[in-house]
């Protein structure tokens, strides 16, 4: 499957019952996560069908597509999207943004690695990067593993419940890559706990695992939602440093003053 192809199977997917499930469990954490992140420049990769940025208040917002998925729906670039290009190639300067959102960005991208690397070029010290995903060791995931091992038997098409193209990163692992880049996992949680049912109506009745799962298995949520730090190294010890060294010449010029008054 080309990664056209499958951008638009992820769109679909997305008007099923369990995408938009999924898709209203994760516009509540976007919005409670982007609200009070300050900055002029933010950006969000892909899926527009999630508004990541509008409780967001900084001056620059932008919603970036690939070139397959505006050519796919080109109504989108009066819908919000300001640029198209290549996620592993962003037209940004080096540390030029304060907030950088990933929605399943990583799982369908051409070379999510490489993605990965460029979203730590442009982000600023301290800059935020919101990453959601796909929890893979999920009750969603095992039911689409089960269903990749049932299409490989004769005689029995594929019954998936998920993106077929999609390449879904473990949270660990994902962890694991951003440390590699000075990324610091600061808040993450997990959720859509219910079942992997395919009608609204069984979806809403499991509903109340939601409460239940965060308590008891945290870690097993269908989608992952985390927001890490852009660390550089020296930044807090120069500051500090700093803050000594006036301390230290503060308390010269006290004990300077107090030695003249005697």
């Amino acid at each position: 499957m080309t990664h056209e192809a499958s951008i638009v199977e992820l769109a679909a997917w997305l008007q099923t019952p369990a995408g938009r499930y999924l898709l209203a469990w994760e516009q509540a954490q976007l919005d409670a996560a982007v609200a009070d992140v300050f900055g002029f420049h933010a950006l969000q990769l892909g899926l527009p069908e999630l508004q990541g940025l509008r409780a967001n208040r900084m001056p620059q917002r932008w919603l970036a597509l690939d070139e397959g998925r505006a050519l796919g729906a080109p109504q989108l670039r009066h819908e919000g999207a300001a640029l198209v290009c290549e996620f592993e190639a962003l037209p940004f300067d080096g540390a030029s943004l304060d907030l950088v959102l990933l929605p399943h960005t990583l799982e369908f991208a051409a070379d999510p690695h490489q993605c990965l690397r460029e979203v730590e070029r442009v982000l600023r010290p301290e800059g935020r990067l919101v990453i959601l995903g796909i929890n893979p060791a999920s009750s969603w995931g095992l039911r689409q593993n089960l269903g990749r091992l049932v299409a490989r038997l004769p005689g029995v098409g594929p019954d998936l419940y998920l993106p077929r193209a999609g390449d879904f990163l473990g949270y660990w692992r994902l962890r694991d890559w951003l440390r590699l880049l000075n990324l610091e996992v600061e808040t993450a949680r997990f959720g859509a706990y219910a079942p992997p049912l395919r009608s609204d109506k069984w979806l809403q009745r499991w509903h109340w695992l939601e409460g239940l799962g965060q308590r008891w298995w945290p870690v097993l949520g269908a989608s992952y939602f985390l927001v890490a730090v852009k660390r550089v190294h020296g930044m807090r010890l120069v500051g500090l440093s700093r803050q000594r060294a006036r301390i230290r010449q503060a308390r010269a010029a006290v004990a300077l003053h107090q030695h003249h008054k005697q």
